[in-house]
């Protein structure tokens, strides 16, 4: 997963490059946050007030003919509710996860307090004269600028980060990343991936890091296991390294079954990715969150050229 589109930015606007329709006037607020501030925003936090100090890259469509897929980012705050909804269904009713949404938000969305300072990536069917368009990918990334305003990032929750602090301005993070049961396939998190990779290089960001979420039905047993298992080849260097502030108990479960890394970490480790540290245990999501870390210059020639364009 990546980084993104080139655009320059002056004082108090932007020059936009020819695909992009992202301004900034005076009030430090770009086009698409101002559209979804007049929106329809009921009981969800307004995600339009909060001016990133980025690139924010429009509709940029990567279509997938075979399958009739699009990668776009979100503009409307209707969108970033069908993101909000998708993750609703994967996390609460598929995993279980006990949400706790802010006061007032409307039932079957997922809302945080991060989410108004996201910027939020949807895969999403293109739409026939048949079915209209389904959203059935996301996943939101909080920028070095926006971090600061929200007081950190989502990770900082569950990870002691202080040996990443200066890392922090170059770091992208991604989360709440999740697909349609119908659609996890390979090429949705291709597209995941390869959007994540624009924008990166767009915004001059070189690292992403995030959560990986291994499911806790088991116990926990699967969660250990895998750990056991990439430590061994894929632990970053011990001047990196996290560590859980809710850890799960891998020394107490068993940690030698014969696993495979859920789709997220292998597309993390394909990449170049590294595993931070242990897992961390998320009680309200029922998962262990092992924390992984990606630089660009890790990519391996073969994914670079797929998914960063010229």
């Amino acid at each position: 997963m990546l980084q993104w589109l080139l655009l320059m930015v002056t004082q108090m606007t932007r020059t936009l490059h020819p695909s992009v329709t992202s301004w900034r006037d005076d009030s430090g607020m770009n086009n698409a946050q101002a559209q979804r501030q007049n929106g329809d925003h009921g009981a969800v936090p307004s995600i339009a007030t909060h001016a990133h100090g980025i690139t924010l890259p429009g509709q940029i469509q990567r279509s997938a003919e075979v399958q009739r897929l699009e990668a776009v980012w979100a503009v409307h705050q209707d969108e970033v509710r069908e993101a909000q909804r998708l993750r609703y269904r994967v996390f609460a009713d598929e995993m279980g996860a006990r949400l706790t949404p802010p006061a007032g938000t409307p039932a079957g969305l997922d809302v945080d307090i991060f989410d108004a300072y996201c910027e939020h990536l949807l895969v999403r069917t293109v739409e026939t004269a048949d079915a209209p368009a389904q959203v059935v990918g996301t996943y939101r990334l909080l920028t070095p600028m926006a971090a600061r305003r929200v007081g950190g990032l989502y990770m900082d929750s569950e990870f002691d980060l202080l040996r990443l602090d200066p890392l922090r301005p170059r770091m992208v993070e991604m989360g709440r990343t999740c697909t349609d049961a119908a659609w996890r396939a390979g090429g949705i998190v291709l597209m995941l991936w390869s959007a994540l990779a624009e924008f990166m290089l767009r915004n001059r960001l070189d690292i992403t890091l995030g959560c990986a979420s291994v499911p806790m039905r088991d116990g926990g047993h699967l969660a250990a296991s895998v750990w056991n298992q990439l430590r061994q080849s894929h632990l970053t260097a011990i001047e990196l390294q996290v560590q859980p502030r809710l850890a799960l108990p891998v020394d107490e479960l068993q940690g030698d079954l014969d696993v495979e890394p859920p789709a997220l970490i292998k597309g993390y480790l394909k990449c170049g990715g590294k595993l931070l540290g242990a897992p961390a245990w998320d009680p309200d999501f029922g998962t262990a969150d092992l924390p992984m870390m990606l630089d660009l210059a890790d990519l391996p020639a073969a994914y670079r050229r797929r998914f960063i364009r010229a």
